[in-house]
């Protein structure tokens, strides 16, 4: 069955840190590398036909990994591109203050200053998954991104609001697989190892 595979980067040494990691452009640390080459293997096993990325270093690092196992070129679709976290790009979401970790909670409008909302990123990735789905008849793709896109692109599949972002996770280096189906798109795996 063709598929969009969603590939989440390898490590990097901010996402071992729990920082939020947005739009820093920081490269895969040894374990990241490891992971992507994992990753590749696993990816390899459904034959894809295409690898696009995120522009971003750590997610361009994983794909030419990825496309090197695959023996394709790789692309970029800005639209992968991880949520901008604006003015707390690099602090550790657990030093976010109470109420503005409330209200990312609550509100898919919210935006942190200078920063991307939920419901912006959930637009961006619907309507790139959308046209993949829609192209898939030479064979599955392989799209490498971060970790907010992912999630919201899973909950634009599933017809669900941005929020519900907040009750996945998503681990470095998994596939996240959708297809097209008879009334819209299909979950076929989500954070698979």
């Amino acid at each position: 069955m063709s598929a969009l595979i969603l590939v989440r980067h390898g490590q990097t040494d901010a996402n071992r840190d729990g920082l939020l990691l947005g739009r820093s452009d920081p490269p895969l640390n040894a374990t990241g590398r490891e992971q992507a080459a994992a990753a590749a293997l696993r990816v390899a096993a459904f034959g894809p036909v295409r690898v696009l990325s995120s522009p971003l270093l750590r997610a361009r690092e994983t794909a030419e990994i990825v496309a090197a196992e695959l023996g394709l070129p790789v692309g970029f679709d800005h639209r992968l591109i991880e949520v901008d976290y604006g003015d707390h790009e690099g602090t550790p979401l657990a030093d976010l203050p109470r109420d503005l970790q409330a209200r990312w909670r609550t509100d898919p409008a919210f935006a942190p200053p200078g920063g991307e909302s939920l419901a912006e990123v959930q637009v961006r990735v619907g309507a790139f998954a959308a046209e993949v789905l829609g192209q898939l008849r030479d064979g599955p793709v392989v799209a490498v991104s971060h970790v907010s896109p992912i999630k919201a692109v899973v909950c634009w599949a599933l017809g669900l609001g941005p929020l519900h972002q907040w009750r996945m996770r998503l681990d470095n280096a998994t596939l996240t697989r959708l297809a097209p189906g008879p009334d819209g798109p299909v979950l076929l795996s989500f954070n698979e190892r």
